[in-house]
Formats: C-alpha cells, structure tokens, sequence
C-alpha cells in the first residue's frame, strides 16, 4: 500500500507507539505485584495511535494537558520512561517527584502540564494555558486533551465559549473510547456524536478516525496551524479504543469479548507494521529488533524505580503553591 508519509515518520509512530503499549503492559504488571504501585492506574492500551499522531503534527514547544489516562502521552512528550515508571512507584525521581502518581504525571520542561485526577479539569486549565501563550505573543499551541465523559462536564462549556470568544490557540481533543467509566455515551446524551457539541459556539469541529496515526496526524495538523494563525480553538473527536478497562480494577461487564476482538483487529500498531513491511520501510527483523531495544529500555525503567529512594519527608509540603524559581513566570 502506497502512502505520502516517509519512512522516518512511520518508523517514529511505530517505535513510539511500541513504547506506549511495552510501558503499559510492564507497568500493569508490577500493579498487581503487591506493594509496588499504588493508588488507581489507568492504561493507554489501545489509544497509543493518538499520542504518535499528535506528536508528528506539533512542535516541542507546544502544550498538552490531559486527564488521569496520562502515561502515553506523557512518553510521546519526552518525559523519560525513568521517570514514568519511578513516579508509579512513588519515588523522588518521578517526573512529579514521587507526588503525583499515575494520575498526576507532570513535566515542566517536556511541556506537558497534567495529568488531571478532577474530571473535565484540564478543559479550562488548557484554556488557561492557552491565554497565557496569546499573552505573551507566543505562535505556541496547547493541546487539552479529555475522555467522553467529561464532554458531559460543565466545566466544558465555559471553556468552549471564553476560547472562541478571545480567540485561543487551543485544540480541545476528546479521546472517545465509548464508555467514559464504564457507561456508553448512547445512556448519557442524546447527543452521541461530540464534536457537534461545537457547533453552539460557531467552533470549527471533526470526527477523526483514532485508530490510524495517518488520520490524527492530518486532523491535529489542520487545527494546530489554524491556531497558529490566530484562527481560534478547534475540537477534534477522536474516537479510539481501550483494549484494558477503564482502570485495573475494572471487570469490564458493559461490553463483550467480542467488542474487544473487533476493536483489536484495527490495532494501530499491526496497521503501521503492515504498512511499513509492505512499503520496504524495514523488515520483520528490523522491526524485532525495535521491540527488543524498547524492551530494556522498559525493563531499565522497572529497574531505575525500584533502586531510587522514596521522597524526604521535608519534601511533603513543598511544591505546594508557586514559587520564585518556576521557569514560567513573567517579569
């Protein structure tokens, strides 16, 4: 199957994409070993396809903030799987020193801001982050990132009016994996199509296909340089699949085994394997030899979490409120 996407590019989403899905699968694993991670813990499995996409359709220094499904994108930003995995475990080389968890992922330098346990929290925050860019007359765009049931929040309706009306360069993504916790979107809205939640604010939207990096990388690309310009915020529903359930303790009873199956057999890894060996962008062993090298580097990560040591106790109540040496604050 021919494509218009290079080499480089394809072989970028799947190392990334393979990341995702190892760190996920290792972390799961030391969850249910006892003691070692605590507190909820919710997977990427399945979604990785939007967080490689994005990637290739943005700059560095632009912002993504999300909810608690935060791992694989905190990795696609360029927080170190290091400090993914010591921060799980609840040490002071966590990317949030040991405080944040699972849910609270935070990288300052990656520009990624959250990480957000308080449902459709990060909607406004993004919004925020955002305003600040306009401010400072930055061409930075802030990618706010949410699930489908927090499309139900209010919290996102306030934001949706005070982005078009300033004009802020957010792209608000909705990563509909159809069941927020547990319930489908058809049992909560009598819209069940989200991006049309737009169409109250006059606000550019697109449904997208989340399954395919080809498809989040054009969808992204067309809102990110709209932003740019100063044409305002766009909302992208980008409807995805969790392959686990909405965290581990899920026992997942609101959909089928076959559901799943279906889901997996659009898994975006397979599709960007297949396109890759078909296109002679690599072979199987050059593909086998990604897996293994990303292998240790997770295995590494298990390692670095269990030798480095646990926050002092004198850190608990720092960190607290902003301080004079945050790298963001303007004279």
């Amino acid at each position: 199957m021919a494509t218009k996407y290079t080499k480089e590019t394809y072989l970028y989403w799947y190392e990334m994409m393979q990341l995702i899905r190892q760190f996920e699968l290792k972390s799961e694993e030391m969850y249910k070993m006892a003691g070692k991670i605590r507190g909820f813990f919710h997977a990427y499995i399945g979604q990785e396809a939007i967080a490689a996409g994005c990637m290739t359709a943005t700059k560095p220094e632009d912002i993504f903030i999300t909810a608690y499904r935060d791992h694989g994108l905190a990795l696609a930003k360029g927080t170190s799987p290091n400090a993914c995995m010591a921060e799980l475990y609840g040490k002071a080389t966590g990317c949030a020193k040991g405080k944040g968890g699972s849910m609270h992922f935070f990288d300052v330098k990656n520009r990624f801001f959250g990480g957000h346990g308080i449902v459709g929290a990060q909607i406004g925050t993004g919004a925020g982050l955002a305003f600040a860019e306009q401010y400072r007359g930055t061409d930075n765009v802030v990618l706010s990132f949410f699930g489908d049931g927090a499309a139900r929040q209010g919290m996102l309706h306030e934001a949706f009016n005070m982005a078009m009306l300033w004009k802020l360069p957010v792209v608000f993504i909705c990563e509909n994996n159809n069941y927020a916790m547990g319930t489908s979107i058809e049992r909560t809205s009598n819209v069940v199509d989200i991006y049309k939640l737009a169409d109250g604010y006059d606000m550019p939207a697109d449904q997208i296909d989340g399954m395919s990096p080809e498809a989040v990388h054009e969808g992204i690309a067309r809102a990110v340089k709209r932003a740019r310009e100063a044409g305002g915020p766009t909302l992208l529903e980008i409807k995805t699949y969790r392959y686990k359930g909405h965290s581990v303790s899920d026992p997942q009873k609101y959909r089928t085994k076959e559901e799943v199956d279906e889901y997996k057999a659009k898994d975006p890894l397979t599709q960007v394997a297949n396109t890759i060996l078909e296109n002679n962008f690599a072979t199987q062993e050059d593909l086998d030899a990604i897996d293994a090298k990303i292998s240790k580097v997770v295995d590494d990560s298990v390692t670095f979490a269990e030798e480095s040591p646990w926050p002092d106790d004198s850190e608990v109540l720092k960190d607290v409120y902003l301080d004079e040496n945050y790298p963001f604050i303007v004279d």
